[in-house]
């Protein structure tokens, strides 16, 4: 087997690249990387060195997506929170014994579901 322990980079479709940016940074906080003008496409840093999203400009049909970010167990209430206050709907946090992880569940503009998980120790809801 390659020895892979993780994921770099994702490309997520967008319909309109500067709505898809106000979202992932401003929003999501996410900090931008790179610019790439010539194939409309976005590189932005998610927890800093760590990996990139890439957002990709195209106006035609596709079907959406699912993108998981990591995010600390004890920040999971707080980014639902966060979330609530500039007006994204959130699912969760939802508790997944067989990971064991919480995750908060939301889409971006584009109808794209995201995903924000929280790895835990725990093995019951009990301590959300």
């Amino acid at each position: 087997m390659l020895p892979i322990t993780g994921v770099y980079e994702i490309a997520i479709r967008v319909k309109e690249l500067a709505r898809a940016e106000a979202f992932y940074c401003d929003v999501l906080g996410l900090e931008v990387g790179i610019r790439d003008e010539k194939r409309n496409r976005l590189f932005l840093r998610a927890g800093g060195q760590a990996g990139m999203v890439v957002l990709q400009e195209d106006k035609g049909d596709w079907p959406t997506q699912h993108f998981a970010f990591t995010i600390d167990e004890t920040d999971i209430e707080r980014a639902a929170e966060m979330l609530g206050e500039r007006g994204v709907e959130t699912e969760g946090p939802t508790f997944h014994e067989w990971m064991p992880a919480y995750s908060l569940y939301f889409s971006d503009p584009d109808g794209n579901n995201l995903e924000l998980c929280a790895p835990t120790t725990h093995l019951t809801t009990a301590d959300l």
